[in-house]
């Protein structure tokens, strides 16, 4: 699993809390910046997360809350774009689809 995020602090967050022990690759703000990636709605941080795990981006799945991920991920050409919806609200839900989410879940666990 990667994690994709334009936070500088990633890398920090993900030791705090013990998530790092699940992502073998990481793609930040770190990396935007020193490998001159452009930021989301470009599908670039997506593309260079999936090449770094070595898969194709039909072959992989991008999760995002944010409109612009949710596009980035649509333009990438991933296989599935998960919008995570996170007001609960049925006008964030349409945004999200509208952007190219292909599933809308206001919670992870409603895909188990």
């Amino acid at each position: 699993m990667a994690v994709v995020s334009s936070s500088a602090n990633t890398r920090d967050v993900l030791a705090t809390t013990g998530l790092d022990r699940f992502v073998q690759q990481r793609v930040d703000g770190v990396t935007l910046r020193e490998e001159h990636i452009a930021g989301k709605p470009a599908p670039d941080s997506f593309l260079r997360a999936a090449e770094l795990l070595g898969v194709t981006p039909d072959a992989a799945a991008v999760f995002e809350d944010a409109l612009s991920g949710v596009a980035a991920g649509r333009a990438g050409n991933f296989a599935v774009v998960v919008g995570i919806n996170r007001t609960g609200r049925a006008a964030q839900a349409a945004q999200l689809r509208r952007h190219g989410a292909d599933v809308v879940v206001t919670d992870l666990a409603e895909l188990l």
